[in-house]
């Protein structure tokens, strides 16, 4: 081989090398990234088509409606939690931080974060639906015919 070849074989072989390498790091980043969507009851059961389970110390997004009576706060600090439920399973978020404005119970909300146990998810973030006719589609389908649009007096209707 002279060496004219040889030293476009070099960079050939580099180039394609740097590609795959370049590629792969991309592909690697994209997924440590990726937030799974999960219900309560997926969490627990796993996914109705493929049976496939969150893992403990998995990043994923949990949606669901808040159980009524089920919000805990700690005075001392922005510490809360809450279940979450969907077809009867319950799991339970914990969050530090403030929550937003139109959060409630009986609504439905996505909260992203680490789950630490079976059924114990410590969130980063808590996103509340936009108003009382507004659900994520993900929620909406996980509930489908149990979902009800919550009643509200004219009173609490008022004072929004």
């Amino acid at each position: 081989m002279n060496p004219r070849r040889k030293k476009r074989l070099t960079i050939t072989l580099s180039v394609l090398f740097s590609i795959g390498a370049i590629t792969s790091l991309v592909l690697y980043a994209l997924n440590e990234n990726m937030d799974l969507f999960y219900t309560p009851a997926e969490i627990i059961h796993g996914k109705d088509d493929t049976g496939i389970k969150p893992v403990i110390g998995q990043r994923i997004r949990v949606g669901g409606l808040v159980v009524p009576g089920s919000v805990n706060r700690d005075p001392d600090n922005l510490k809360v939690s809450f279940e979450l439920t969907n077809k009867g399973e319950m799991v339970t978020v914990k969050y530090d931080g403030i929550l937003p404005d139109l959060f409630r119970e009986g609504q439905g909300i996505i909260a992203n974060g680490v789950l630490v146990t079976e059924t114990l998810l410590e969130a980063s973030e808590v996103l509340a639906k936009h108003d009382e006719n507004y659900m994520p589609k993900e929620v909406a389908e996980s509930l489908g015919e149990q979902h009800q649009a919550p009643a509200y007096s004219s009173e609490q209707l008022d004072k929004n």
